[in-house]
Order: C-alpha cells, then sequence, then structure tokens
C-alpha cells in the first residue's frame, strides 16, 4: 500500500526528476502520484485509486533512451528520470450491448463483427510488454479469437482498462476490450459459481428472519 504523506523526509536524499516537464524533488519512497502532488500538481479526489486498479493514472517513461509504459500509482520514483502523464483513453470504437445477446450459437460470428481486427494479430508483444499487470494480453486476444471466452476471460481477470494495450497495438486490436467482452458473455451466459449462489440464499434467508423477528416484535410491542 502506498503512503499518502507526501513530504519528504528531512533525513531521506532527495530524488530529481521530470513530470510533465517540470523539474521535481520527491522522497525516494514516494511513487509518481505522489511526487506529482508533492510538486505543484494538485490531488483530486475520487479519480485515482492508489492501488493499482482504476487504471487512470497512465504515464510513459523515460529512463535515457529507453521508453515505457506504467500506472503512476504503483511505479516509485527515480533519480533522472521523465515523467508524462498520458490523457484518457479516448471512447471505445467498439459497440454492442450484451443484453441483445440471446443464445450461443451466434457469439462467435458477432465477436467478429465487433472486433474484426482481433484475428491480425501480427504478435508482436507490443500489448504484453505495455501491461501493468504483466497479464499475457496476446494469449488472451487468441483465445478471444478462437472462440474460447471463458479461458480469454480468465486471461484478462486482473485487467484495469487503463487500456495501455490498446495503445501499444499496430492493428487497433483493442485487447482490454476483447478481455472486457470476453468477461461479459461468459457471465451473461453462464450460472452463477454454486458458491454465491448458496451465499446469495444465505442472505436472503437472514432478511427474511430478520423482517419477521421485527414483525413479531411490533406486534408484541402493540400488545
Amino acid at each position: 500500500m502506498t503512503k499518502s504523506n507526501t513530504t519528504p523526509d528531512e533525513n531521506d536524499q532527495p530524488v530529481a526528476l521530470t513530470i510533465n516537464g517540470l523539474a521535481v524533488n520527491a522522497s525516494a519512497d514516494m511513487t509518481l502520484v505522489e511526487a506529482a502532488w508533492h510538486g505543484g500538481v494538485p490531488q483530486i479526489t475520487s479519480v485515482g485509486c492508489m492501488e493499482g486498479v482504476c487504471g487512470s493514472c497512465r504515464v510513459m517513461l523515460r529512463r535515457g533512451k529507453e521508453v515505457t509504459v506504467n500506472l503512476a500509482c504503483q511505479t516509485f520514483v527515480e533519480d533522472g528520470i521523465e515523467v508524462v502523464f498520458l490523457p484518457p483513453a479516448s471512447a471505445p470504437r467498439h459497440h454492442y450491448e450484451i443484453n441483445d445477446f440471446k443464445d450461443g450459437w451466434d457469439i462467435h460470428a458477432r465477436f467478429h463483427k465487433i472486433f474484426p481486427e482481433a484475428s491480425r494479430c501480427r504478435h508482436c508483444h507490443g500489448c504484453v510488454q505495455a501491461c501493468p499487470k504483466d497479464i499475457a494480453v496476446e494469449d488472451g486476444v487468441a483465445l478471444a479469437a478462437a472462440g474460447r471466452y471463458r479461458e480469454a476471460g480468465e486471461v484478462f481477470f486482473e485487467c484495469v482498462m487503463c487500456e495501455l494495450c490498446d495503445a501499444a497495438c499496430p492493428e487497433l486490436i483493442a485487447p482490454a476490450h476483447v478481455g472486457l467482452f470476453s468477461r461479459r458473455v461468459t457471465a451473461h451466459f453462464h450460472l452463477r459459481p454454486p458458491n454465491l449462489i448458496h451465499r446469495l440464499e444465505e442472505l436472503r434467508q437472514e432478511r427474511m428472519n430478520t423482517c419477521r423477528e421485527m414483525v413479531a416484535k411490533n406486534e408484541n410491542d402493540e400488545d
């Protein structure tokens, strides 16, 4: 878990870096998000989670001649690193309504109409290298293109929809949305897991028992 205190410790050796072209001195235990706040970028609530889940703090990192991408909330400062916060991802180009899928017979044909690029993966590994969660993105896309949506959804289970893989794909496949489609279709056409059904039934019974107890208490109070 990251520290919420963005003031450098007086005993720490400050780390010098640039964020969006501005020179910033930060404590070595700060994440890039905290360093940005310390450098004067205003803190905005309800946007970043500080835990690498929402994917809203996409950054491009330059270390000498090496350029990579990551999430600022899970990347710590480094001396001399250049950081640029990337703009929010654009609106998705692939549109569909999951409730329009009435049965599973035509899923595969409709998938390839929605994501015609998915079968054109050139296996450049750009999406894999861009993913901050170390997801086997290429494998997930291949599974979806083969109609194996449950397996594809499991590959993308930890996806935070930062869409850095989408930006890295030269074929404009939008792997993050392929993963989201796979998870949605799997959930839409399959029963809930037995343990979840059992727990929901327990909660329903507990609610019914609580209602009965409240009715009985009110009747006793009226008497």
